[in-house]
């Protein structure tokens, strides 16, 4: 039997989120908005001795640096998509990015809470026209940044496969240690697969910096009818203590990408069964995995009465679209 030339058999490994330069484009943008505001904001502080502006704009400053590592992400990962040494590619650099830039906005977090801690013991005086000002524009470029950065389809993403199935096939494999049955079993109905938690990332900070613009004004407006000092830095806490939930879901979510735990109701393991399963063929080891916003890979162990080519039980898969590398082990049933 000839199996197919060896020039067929090779193929790219480009696991890139669908959106992925528009994305990546945004995020530039968003970042150049960022940066000219915080330069606006500390020169216009120092001129005027505004500290409320200086502290604003050197707090834009780390929104801005966290988004450099998402839009440097972007751009690696698509430079070196084609590289061979990313043995899976380069999608999962995205989720690598948003781990990192979590961890920073869980830092912003805690230094935002150290602070209205701080300052719940100690008040200080307010300018409050001038501080009201400064959150105001603020709050309009970080929500001009968050329309930028918002995912069109949060919970889509893989409408397109890219590439095809690839064959990686060992007709009659040599793992015959993997008679055990690994029976991974997640029932659910959400296919979370295309979410880009690079974009994610970028996306939580310029919202953590809106949110706390919100948060600030509403104090800062109390503050100058009330008279109540107290309201500003508990208005922080909360501010600090929302943003640190943000972030740990970033990590969690992240990390499960980078640690290759399939979420739960993540059906494609079922999907994946029942397209291959009967007439006397049984899966007896299988592992998916996600290796790019909407792109998942697979390595999957049959046993089966009259064993078939590789390529013939890749084709019984070619309908999961958000399946974009396949390897196949056949095993004949001991007779």
């Amino acid at each position: 039997m000839h199996g197919p030339s060896s020039q067929s058999l090779q193929h790219e490994h480009i696991f890139l989120g669908d959106n992925h330069a528009r994305n990546e484009r945004r995020t530039w943008f968003v970042i150049a908005l960022t940066a000219t505001m915080m330069v606006v904001e500390i020169i216009a502080g120092t001129i005027y001795g505004s500290m409320a502006l200086v502290a604003d704009g050197w707090h834009m400053s780390t929104h801005a640096a966290a988004m450099l590592i998402s839009a440097l992400a972007y751009f690696y990962a698509r430079r070196h998509a084609r590289n061979p040494r990313f043995t899976f590619g380069t999608g999962k650099l995205g989720d690598l990015a948003g781990f990192a830039s979590a961890i920073i906005l869980a830092l912003i977090a805690l230094l935002i809470g150290w602070e209205s801690v701080r300052r719940l013991a100690n008040p200080i005086p307010i300018d409050f026209g001038q501080a009201i000002a400064v959150a105001v524009i603020g709050l309009v470029v970080n929500l001009a940044s968050a329309w930028l950065l918002k995912d069109d389809h949060h919970h889509g993403g893989h409408h397109h496969h890219h590439g095809h199935v690839h064959d990686h096939g060992h007709h009659h494999g040599h793992h015959q240690g993997h008679g055990s049955h690994h029976e991974h079993d997640h029932r659910g109905h959400s296919h979370a697969g295309g979410r880009d938690n690079n974009l994610r990332a970028a996306y939580l900070h310029v919202l953590a910096d809106a949110l706390t613009s919100v948060l600030a004004i509403a104090a800062l407006l109390a503050g100058s009818i009330y008279g109540w000092l107290w309201l500003d830095p508990l208005m922080g806490i909360v501010g600090a203590l929302v943003i640190a939930r943000w972030s740990w879901g970033l990590i969690r979510d992240a990390g499960a990408v980078l640690l290759d735990v399939i979420p739960e109701g993540e059906e494609l393991p079922d999907e994946i069964r029942e397209a291959l399963e009967g007439e006397g063929d049984r899966i007896t080891d299988l592992h998916v995995w996600q290796v790019g916003p909407g792109h998942h890979a697979a390595i999957i162990s049959l046993t089966s009465p009259a064993p078939q080519a590789p390529a013939t039980y890749k084709d019984r898969l070619s309908h999961l679209s958000e399946l974009s590398h396949v390897t196949v082990e056949v095993q004949p049933l001991p007779g």
